[in-house]
C-alpha cells in the first residue's frame, strides 16, 4: 500500500514536471541574461550604456517573474527525488535486544532437575 502511495504522488510530481518544462527553461534563461544585464549596468561608464543595460535589465526582469509558475516544477522536481529515495530506501530489520528464548536450554534444564 506504501509503494502505491508512492507511485501515485511520483506520478503527480511527474506530470507537474513536464507540464512546468518550458517555465523551468525560460526561468533559468530570463536569470541568465538577467546576470548579464547586471554585469553590463555595472560595467557600464556611459549614461546611455547604463540606461541601455537598465532597460534591458527591467524587461528581462518582468518576463523572469512571469515565469514563477516555473517554482511548481522546481517543487515537483524535489518531490520527485524525495519520493526515488524513499522507495529505493530499505528500512532496517527491528531486532529485540532482549530475546526471551535466548537461554532456553539452560532454563529448561533447571526445570527438569526440580
Amino acid at each position: 500500500m506504501k509503494k502505491v502511495g508512492l507511485f501515485l504522488i511520483g506520478a503527480v510530481a511527474a506530470i507537474v514536471l513536464l507540464a512546468n518544462a518550458g517555465p523551468m527553461v525560460g526561468l533559468a534563461l530570463g536569470l541568465v541574461i538577467l546576470y548579464v544585464a547586471f554585469k553590463g549596468f555595472v560595467k557600464a561608464e556611459a549614461p546611455f550604456k547604463k540606461w541601455l543595460w537598465g532597460f534591458i535589465g527591467v524587461v528581462v526582469l518582468l518576463t523572469t517573474v512571469s515565469n514563477l509558475p516555473a517554482l511548481a516544477g522546481i517543487i515537483a522536481a524535489v518531490v520527485l527525488y524525495l519520493v526515488y529515495k524513499k522507495w529505493n530506501s530499505s528500512s532496517p530489520i527491528k531486532t529485540e535486544k532482549e530475546d526471551p528464548f535466548k537461554h532456553f536450554e539452560r532454563q529448561w534444564a533447571d526445570l527438569n532437575q526440580k
